[in-house]
């Protein structure tokens, strides 16, 4: 039987549970276990599929394609847990599937209730996170913060499931905040205690507290929260913002013995300790021997977490250049309102990730024109490859208003048009072309040199694709398609001849991205930018840099 970890949260949201339940992950699995990853998300959508990303943050494709949580991109980039969509699970969905059962007559007539139902079906799915394939350890985190409404179902089936599985096979990790208040010069328990109080109610007793904190947590704090909240002193872990990065976590964690805590208390012994690769990165992302500078030209980069796998994306291609990569985040609106010249100047590198509906589309169709003619290197992700292909056909082909058909049906040069197995799709949710799809790519080209490979896998979320009647013209011109699908029918990736880099595909590299394990075309996109950056030695220790964010520890202080 695997043991089973849970991670809840308390005081407030955004305290980072998501990147502590990877670090907890990737720190067992350096002690040699199995882990998988789960989360619970207690909004009452189906997936976040149909969210903005300004309410929900980025959209998290799985390789079986679901539309999941950010926070599994955490999981994925931190551990080798396999994930797939029941690694996320919402309140609308286990109602979905109870509501399906009662209409079946599965429950042969009984009144359906919150309890045992609603909570029989989330044992269920805690129960599949272990069950799928071989593991030790199964680590699962609730969304939300204790004493919402929404959670109260989620945490009642995990009290009901822990005295079912019995001690030592269950274990709680509950996240909280120490507030400092400047103007008194204190750090404050009560919040932390409320927090415990009201899960204790629930009937949880945490065995592990990890107190998110800015200032470092004294040896009497650290004594005031065990006697208040019933956990052993040894058990209440602090957790400081990072100085440099958030992949400095586990390492946070570690120095604390929370690894060697977690196994005792499920009665495992340790298979030994390698984190020989993590410090490796660690090093570089401390001693960067250069930097460079890349604008992300987005509709959404007013949110941090709207381009969260981009922004590690690049992070990840910085340190396998032994290079810190800043990040200007420019809004695609206001280079339509300003030009390109104006908000592009000085950039090594021009990066225009994906998204939904026209507004800031001519301002990334500018921005990648402004990339092309100025010779400045270019990545693509999704719209990205797809204003490209637009920006390409107006001002190379001299295709008057070309465009895609999701902005423009009467455009008289459909470049990208609707897939033609979505021309009848109506509902929104879950329809897309979504998951991993292979791709077959051309000997030759740059994107293969990146690759390295002649066939590869990446994950999709889309409708529209290039437009197949315009490939002969397009690549008479040097734009040309280094990567199609199997069958030849569907372009997912295009590059410029003559180009320093002028790369984009149809799909999101960024998800299959890893620190130690950093996407091959982000790699080559920030090699290509590096390449036309003047030498010159990363600023000193205390200047501030924008990647890796560590957005997820609540506004991390990220100082090199």
């Amino acid at each position: 039987m695997a043991k089973h970890i849970f991670v809840t949260g308390g005081v407030v949201s955004s305290l980072g549970k998501g990147l502590t339940s990877a670090a907890v992950g990737l720190l067992l699995e350096a002690r040699g276990f199995k882990v998988a990853m789960q989360k619970f998300d207690p909004y009452i959508n189906v997936d976040p599929g149909t969210m903005s990303p300004f309410q929900h943050g980025e959209v998290y494709v799985t390789e079986d394609g679901a539309e999941t949580d950010l926070d599994l991109g955490h999981y994925e980039r931190f551990t080798n847990a396999i994930l797939d969509r029941d690694s996320n699970f919402t309140t609308g969905r286990i109602y979905s599937s109870v509501i399906t059962k009662e209409r079946r007559g599965d429950y042969l007539g009984k009144t359906v209730q919150v309890v045992p139902h609603i909570t029989n079906e989330i044992k269920d799915a805690v129960k599949l996170a272990a069950a799928k394939r071989p593991v030790d350890i199964a680590i699962t985190e609730v969304g939300g913060t204790v004493g919402d409404i929404e959670s109260l179902p989620f945490l009642e089936a995990l009290r009901q499931f822990a005295l079912e599985a019995g001690r030592g096979n269950v274990l709680f990790v509950h996240l909280t905040l120490l507030p400092y208040l400047r103007a008194s010069g204190e750090m404050k328990t009560k919040p932390t205690q409320h927090s415990v109080a009201k899960l204790r109610e629930i009937g949880i007793q945490p065995d592990i507290l990890i107190c998110r904190c800015e200032q470092p947590m004294e040896e009497e704090i650290r004594r005031k929260i065990s006697l208040f909240c019933n956990v052993p002193t040894e058990a209440v872990i602090e957790e400081k913002d990072v100085d440099h990065s958030i992949y400095e976590v586990p390492h946070v964690l570690r120095r604390q013995g929370l690894d060697g805590l977690i196994l005792k208390h499920l009665g495992l012994e340790p298979r030994g300790q390698d984190l020989k690769e993590w410090e490796r990165i660690l090093e570089v992302i401390r001693q960067p021997r250069r930097e460079v500078e890349i604008a992300l030209v987005g509709k959404y980069t007013e949110l941090t977490d709207a381009y969260k796998s981009i922004y590690e994306a690049l992070a990840h291609a910085g340190i396998a250049n032994a290079a810190r990569v800043r990040v200007r985040k420019v809004p695609s609106a206001e280079v339509e309102g300003r030009g390109a010249e104006e908000k592009l100047a000085g950039v090594s590198g021009i990066l225009v990730p994906g998204g939904f509906g026209e507004r800031g589309v001519l301002g990334k169709i500018q921005a990648i024109r402004h990339a092309r003619e100025k010779r400045i290197p270019f990545f693509g992700i999704c719209l990205g490859m797809q204003c490209a292909s637009i920006e390409f056909a107006r001002n190379v082909l001299g295709l008057e208003r070309a465009h895609s058909t999701e902005f423009d049906r009467q455009s008289p040069h459909p470049v990208i048009c609707l897939m033609e197995e979505q021309e009848h799709v109506t509902d929104m949710g879950g329809t897309m072309r979504l998951g991993s799809f292979p791709c077959r790519v051309a000997p030759g080209t740059r994107t293969h040199a990146a690759y390295g490979a002649e066939q590869v896998r990446e994950r999709h979320r889309h409708r529209y694709e290039f437009n197949n009647r315009y490939r002969a013209q397009f690549e008479e011109r040097g734009f040309l398609f280094p990567g199609l699908s199997p069958d030849g029918r569907l372009v997912e990736i295009v590059e410029l001849r003559d180009h320093p880099f002028f790369v984009a595909g149809q799909f999101h590299p960024e998800f299959q991205s890893k620190p130690v394990r950093p996407h091959p075309l982000f790699r080559a996109f920030i090699e290509a930018a590096l390449a036309l950056t003047p030498e010159k030695p990363a600023p000193s220790r205390d200047e501030r840099f924008s990647a890796p964010s560590p957005g997820d520890l609540n506004r991390s202080a990220a100082k090199v």
